[in-house]
């Protein structure tokens, strides 16, 4: 018998870039502050690369699923990632990352393509801490069905799909055949927005990708809320929102989070923090959320320990928590699980 995951991931992956910058730069090379520019080809890559040849830079394995699951790999959740690479540097790179992670992926040493190139995105991060990404998707554009790997998925608990994969009509697909098999064998699904432009420009794509049975967990934040639902209230785009999950996820940023079921709405408390880097923060919640709930835990508890992940990751430089982190974030599990439930207290010492 196959083992049984926790978390069965899909998305575009990533060899993630961060350059910080000053936001004058970001208009001068035409990239909206905060949000997605997708690069259309390398050539546009390159000229970025050029452009910033001489800055400090810092790279990672990255793509949105990709930190989610490695976060809720971190925080106790097991947990399974499918995707697609380049047999390049970058692609090498990745797949001996997860290795290391020891979460198992699609993906091995003999198996990956000898032609095209492995996905890359330039992070920009300017000095309040916001995040700016030009993704070129490189052979992640192609990431098709004959990536998943139904058997794993059948014995999987959660599907969580990537919003970004919306803008590949093989990526699209290939979301919309995994939540179908997803359905049929009973397995949650769980899904993000990703980012407002996802919203803005794909909207139908989205639609077609949540389905007409609707998700169980849908994760954005509030730009990306408002922008799907086409309005300018959280109040009205809850409401909006309330038939296409019945857990509807919204991170507020420094005002934590809100959680809506067809019950209750819950609201959880931000923890007090010094933000450096916003990157990964949104992935980084969604996997401690993900990771809770697959453990048990409480709708309230899972946010609790989902705000706090997202608050220790937005206080260092990069999308993934370094092993003090986790440390730090698992400590915080056992208290939140104790009998005692230390979580104010520890929301006082932070």
């Amino acid at each position: 018998m196959s083992q049984k995951y926790n978390i069965y991931g899909i998305g575009n992956a990533l060899v993630d870039t961060e350059i910080k910058v000053e936001p004058e730069v970001l208009t001068e090379l035409n990239l909206e502050k905060g949000v997605v520019t997708l690069l259309e080809n390398e050539e546009q890559l390159k000229k970025l690369e050029l452009h910033f040849k001489d800055a400090e830079q810092k790279q990672a394995s990255g793509g949105s699923a990709a930190n989610t699951v490695i976060g809720a790999n971190q925080m106790g959740a097991t947990c399974y990632f499918s995707c697609k690479v380049a047999d390049d540097q970058a692609g090498q790179f990745y797949l001996q990352d997860f290795e290391k992670n020891n979460i198992p992926t699609n993906l091995t040493t003999n198996n990956l393509p000898t032609d095209g190139k492995t996905g890359t995105c330039l992070v920009f991060i300017t000095p309040d801490a916001d995040r700016t990404m030009a993704p070129y998707l490189g052979i992640s554009a192609t990431f098709a069905q004959s990536e998943i790997n139904e058997d794993v998925l059948k014995q999987s608990d959660y599907l969580y799909i990537e919003g970004y994969l919306v803008t590949s009509e093989t990526g699209k697909a290939a979301a919309i055949h995994a939540r179908k098999i997803a359905e049929e064998n009973d397995i949650k699904v769980a899904m993000t927005l990703s980012d407002p432009n996802m919203a803005k420009y794909f909207r139908d794509g989205l639609d077609e990708m949540i389905g007409d049975e609707g998700l169980d967990i849908l994760f954005c934040n509030e730009d990306e809320a408002l922008e799907y639902a086409q309005t300018s209230t959280l109040e009205e785009a809850l409401m909006f929102l309330a038939p296409v999950a019945e857990q509807i996820v919204v991170t507020l940023g420094e005002r934590g989070a809100i959680i809506q079921t067809d019950e209750e709405v819950f609201s959880i408390d931000a923890f007090d923090t010094k933000v450096i880097d916003t990157l990964g923060a949104g992935d980084c919640f969604a996997g401690a959320y993900l990771a809770g709930l697959t453990q048990g835990y409480s709708i309230q508890h899972a946010g609790e320990l989902a705000n706090y992940a997202a608050s220790r990751i937005v206080s260092y430089f990069g999308p993934r928590l370094s092993d003090a982190l986790v440390k730090d974030i698992n400590a915080f599990q056992e208290d939140l699980t104790s009998p005692q439930n230390a979580f104010s207290a520890l929301k006082e010492l932070n």
